[in-house]
């Protein structure tokens, strides 16, 4: 589980510092300076490993390539024999195919048969593409200029050597990174283990699918919005359904949920409403570093640490609306999840592009917008914002392909002015 923090020297950390009205930039520092990663570690298969978190460098135990190959199917030659003047005219010696090296020598004013991936022959240095090659019975022809010395040979070592770190601590795997892994004859990594999150939503109008719609009721979205996007960063996913507007009901959750997780994720409850118990809760179970984010949507927004019976959690409380949730999904609590699972920081996936409207903006937050990207005929992207801004209008999640982010010391944007969004595609 996590460990306690010194709430005052996190304050510290951070100028500016106040629980009222914090700057978006402050609040991910804080959050950055609190949270720590979990440090069980554990050995997996590669194939188990996508989406994980590396526990240690990978160090190659061989050279990739393990020998000089061709990089093309065509003849191998000594680029000394390439011709000053005209074409070059050599005698075929023989055949090289992947997995089967030459055997034989390729003497001078001689070229082999080559194939992509083959080992290169001894004293060759230079691949023709059989494109440029002009072949009649034993002998192949080069047209001058066509390749120089060197070309499309591959060095041994030149993608990893031995010895050298292929992947470092803190790399959060993807497809690629597997296959890199595979090429160095490696079964299985060391990683961090997963992230244990749970979440719940409150509210005694929120109904779970599957149960009759009540008057006044709606069905609760954001556990499963919640559910997707903890998916999809490689958590382990604990869903503790719905909570209703009862105090003891709440604090059994946030017990339980801090008992059996690393991270608590609530949504809806972090208002002023008099409804709202979450947080006078959280000031008998622990440390609420702030309540508030100059922001827009998502300004109530709840960070600190829960301990329960000996276990503590961080804490995140989410506002009840649907995108308002994801937004701060997105902006603050997957960096910070990210940070958990140990992985090393990696910057948000911003596009700047041209805006299609003026974007009104108020001075003080940070606001948020859905958008939606299309090509110009320049090569640039244009954003448009979508129409219903409101937010707790799921559908405009679903359309957008990221969020507009007009930053707190930005004015009002006019139409043709670069804007940054934040892209959905990147988060994994």
């Amino acid at each position: 589980m996590t460990s306690p923090f010194d709430l005052q020297h996190v304050i510290s950390c951070v100028s500016g510092y106040d629980p009222n009205a914090l700057r978006v930039d402050a609040a991910l520092a804080v959050m950055q300076a609190s949270v720590q990663p979990v440090s069980a570690v554990e050995r997996v298969a590669v194939r188990a490993a996508l989406g994980r978190v590396l526990a240690q460098d990978v160090v190659s135990p061989i050279d990739v390539p393990a020998h000089d190959n061709s990089a093309m199917d065509g003849y191998a030659l000594r680029g000394d024999d390439l011709a000053a003047q005209g074409d070059t005219v050599l005698a075929v010696a023989g055949r090289g195919l992947a997995g089967h090296a030459y055997a034989g020598d390729v003497a001078p004013g001689s070229a082999l048969r080559i194939m992509t991936g083959a080992i290169m022959p001894a004293g060759c240095d230079t691949v023709v593409p059989q494109e440029f090659c002009r072949v009649e019975g034993d002998t192949v022809t080069i047209p001058q200029g066509v390749v120089r010395a060197g070309d499309n040979r591959r060095l041994r070592g030149e993608d990893l050597a031995r010895g050298k770190t292929a992947l470092p601590a803190g790399k959060l795997l993807r497809p690629a990174d597997l296959g890199l892994i595979a090429s160095l004859g490696m079964a299985e990594v060391s990683v961090r283990r997963r992230l244990r999150v749970a979440f719940f939503s409150s509210g005694d109008e929120l109904r779970s699918v599957g149960q009759p719609l009540d008057a006044g009721c709606v069905y609760d979205s954001n556990r499963y919005t919640l559910w997707g996007m903890l998916e999809r960063l490689g958590c382990e996913v604990i869903d503790l359904g719905v909570v209703p507007d009862n105090p003891q009901a709440v604090e059994a959750a946030l017990r339980t949920a801090t008992e059996c997780a690393d991270v608590v994720i609530t949504s809806g409850g972090v208002s002023v409403g008099e409804a709202d118990y979450l947080r006078s809760t959280l000031s008998r179970m622990g440390e609420v570093v702030f309540w508030r984010i100059a922001m827009r949507p998502g300004r109530p927004l709840a960070f600190g640490q829960l301990r329960s019976d000996g276990h503590s959690a961080w804490l995140f409380g989410l506002p009840g609306n649907p995108v308002a949730v994801m937004v701060t999904f997105y902006a603050f609590v997957r960096p910070a999840l990210l940070h958990c699972m140990g992985a090393s920081p990696q910057p948000q996936p911003m596009l700047r592009a041209v805006s299609a409207q003026t974007l009104r903006k108020k001075p003080g937050r940070t606001e948020y917008q859905r958008g939606l990207l299309s090509p110009l005929p320049d090569g640039r992207w244009q954003v448009s914002a979508i129409g219903n801004q409101g937010s707790g209008v799921l559908s405009s999640m679903s359309q957008a392909h990221g969020l507009i982010v007009l930053h707190h010391d930005q004015t009002t944007a006019q139409a043709g002015d670069l804007v940054d969004v934040l892209l959905f595609e990147g988060l994994v």
